[in-house]
């Protein structure tokens, strides 16, 4: 019996637009693919392992025509609208008190910082859920199985009590791995918001 639903927040409650994104980083850095090094620097940011100020320092150096403003909005690019009808999924979900309501995700300063000044309900959205955990704050990071094992046992929770929606592949492939009901979410076709009619075999 599913006692917890653990959500990713990007293509599951706000829209990304992620392929878009990387063009409009190629076609401003006029690169034709990352970096191993920017790969890197970008997974250490996003596990909140340098600050805001070493990543930006980090692009100038190799980007030096940029401006830091010029580079957040490049690396903001990708962040999207939420739409409401997710926001009241979530309220009546949480007002119904049958699940532990859980975020998990992948994200970074920059990032957050974004969607609070842009999406007005954001606090409302943090505060229906039991545990609200960032990657940048936790220092963890999906894929790996150290973050699911982390939500787990700091919840009390058995995987296969759990219901994890994401809409990444690999980071399905972990939870899947743990005993933890996955549902990779496809955001073209797909809402959260349909949930238990998508997924009524596990309710």
């Amino acid at each position: 019996m599913i006692k917890a639903i653990i959500f990713d927040f990007g293509n599951v409650f706000i829209n990304l637009d992620i392929e878009g994104a990387i063009k409009h980083t190629f076609n401003q850095f006029k690169i034709d693919t990352l970096s191993e090094e920017m790969t890197a620097f970008n997974g250490l940011y996003e596990q909140g392992l340098i600050s805001t100020e070493e990543f930006l320092e980090f692009y100038v150096e190799n980007f030096p025509d940029m401006s830091s403003e010029a580079l957040i909005d490049i690396w903001n690019f990708m962040l999207k609208d939420f739409p409401k009808h997710r926001l009241e999924f979530l309220k009546e979900l949480k007002a119904s008190s049958k699940y532990k309501l859980i975020l998990l995700s992948n994200t970074n300063e920059l990032h957050i910082d974004y969607i609070k000044r842009n999406v007005p309900f954001y606090d409302a959205f943090k505060n229906y859920f039991d545990a609200f955990y960032l990657s940048h704050e936790i220092n963890l990071r999906k894929p790996n199985r150290d973050i699911f094992d982390f939500v787990l046992n700091e919840n009390k929770l058995n995987a296969n009590e759990c219901l994890f929606i994401d809409d990444n592949e690999a980071n399905c492939n972990t939870s899947k791995a743990l005993g933890i009901e996955t549902w990779h979410i496809n955001p073209e076709t797909e809402d959260v918001s349909n949930l238990f009619k998508t997924k009524k075999d596990l309710f």
